[in-house]
């Protein structure tokens, strides 16, 4: 159930900004490049004059297209990416546009500054034991799900507001981030994940930076009959809408008692 407000953090979303759901993306369901190049264009139209987006999905391959529209406005921007996957690999099958190469891709074009990128989460088996080691070679700061286990994520969203600055920024959430327990609903879940209330610490934490754009994917709702993934992935969303630039947000310090 998504309301008007949000009685926690003081923020109205539906009293600052004007929302809309526009609905989903023509795409070319035989052809991934073209599809890539249609979401480009169309974002671009979305943000020409100031639209900040919020895309729902599906698989991470939409972040590429995403971020060539939004660098193309923007220049290289700031990312926040939350994900049990670092999705840097250079090709998958032999394609070099899959789910699991959006910002191997997005690097290569320049679409994102690696020296102001933060990926929180990251985890799981893998084919190469030092699978990070690029990430890190390219400025990236890596938060595996280790790092964040038994913490509060508070303090190292202070970290990332001071890494980000005052530029673009922009948040890409791989619900596989989460712990299966809590998210089952996604085509590659990894065990020892981030609780809700840690992915709520993310993205409040993003609070007063230049968010420039978000997105929520990797959600399947067949995986999960009890509808709880798709529920905590609008809240998610709901969250992110929260703390885009120009938010109203009231004081709600008298209803917090601790």
């Amino acid at each position: 159930m998504i309301r008007l407000c949000n009685p926690d953090t003081g923020a109205a979303p539906f009293e600052s900004l004007q929302v809309g759901d526009i609905g989903d993306v023509n795409i070319n369901v035989y052809n991934l490049p073209k599809t890539c190049d249609m979401i480009t264009e169309y974002y671009k139209k979305l943000i020409a004059n100031g639209c900040k987006t919020l895309t729902m999905g599906g698989d991470h391959t939409l972040t590429y297209p995403v971020l060539r529209a939004v660098a193309d406005k923007y220049g290289p921007v700031g990312l926040v990416h939350v994900d049990a996957h670092n999705d840097t690999q250079d090709t998958m099958l032999g394609e070099k546009i899959a789910h699991g190469t959006p910002f191997k891709r997005a690097f290569d074009e320049n679409l994102f500054d690696p020296k102001k990128t933060v990926q929180i989460g990251i985890r799981g088996p893998s084919n190469d034991i030092y699978e990070n080691k690029w990430g890190l070679e390219q400025g990236f700061r890596v938060v595996t799900g280790r790092d964040c286990w038994h913490k509060s994520l508070e303090p190292l969203m202070v970290q990332v507001q001071e890494k980000m600055g005052d530029g673009p920024v922009y948040l890409s959430f791989d619900i596989d981030a989460l712990d299966p327990s809590i998210a089952p609903g996604t085509g590659t879940p990894e065990v020892a994940g981030l609780s809700i209330i840690q992915a709520l610490e993310i993205i409040r934490g993003l609070k007063g930076l230049n968010l420039v754009g978000c997105d929520l994917v990797e959600v399947s709702p067949p995986y999960d009959p009890l509808g709880t993934t798709a529920l905590i992935a609008a809240n998610l969303l709901f969250e992110m809408l929260c703390v885009l630039p120009g938010v109203k947000y009231y004081d709600v310090t008298s209803q917090q008692q601790f």
